[in-house]
């Protein structure tokens, strides 16, 4: 089974940023706990700051793999571009946030992405990536 796990902007710096609200391990720490945690899983990971290229790898593994894990983070709010990639593709996206966006700033309730997602897991911190996961690999094709 392939899954992708596709972060955002600023989640490179888990770990080190607002650790209050984004807790203290880094995802790459987090990642390997995860792939020894399930082995079955062929695990793609892809983080990027910049708007385009997160659509460009939804295009480029969204026909071909079993399930796209994404964490748009800021770009959640505002992409319209996001939004469209979910659309356009085949393969099942599970939104995750970490924090619990909607007891945040009011910006952060709009979202051009939840509405094109399978399904959306927010505010249960690095849990919601396995939890994205465990519906994924559960998941009937």
């Amino acid at each position: 089974m392939k899954i992708a796990i596709i972060n955002g902007p600023n989640l490179n710096l888990l770990g080190k940023r607002e650790t209050g609200i984004y807790g203290e391990i880094a995802f790459e720490t987090y990642l390997a706990e995860l792939r020894r945690k399930y082995p079955q899983v062929n695990f793609h990971y892809y983080q990027s700051n910049i708007e385009g290229e997160l659509v460009n790898e939804l295009q480029r593994v969204g026909y071909d793999y079993d399930g796209i894990i994404l964490n748009p983070a800021a770009y959640t709010h505002t992409s319209v571009a996001i939004g469209d990639a979910i659309a356009a593709i085949t393969t099942p996206v599970v939104e995750v946030h970490i924090s619990n966006v909607h007891a945040r700033e009011d910006f952060r309730k709009l979202s051009h992405v939840s509405g094109k997602s399978t399904g959306s897991i927010i505010g249960l911190g690095l849990k919601g990536y396995e939890l994205a996961l465990q519906y994924l690999t559960a998941r009937e094709k």
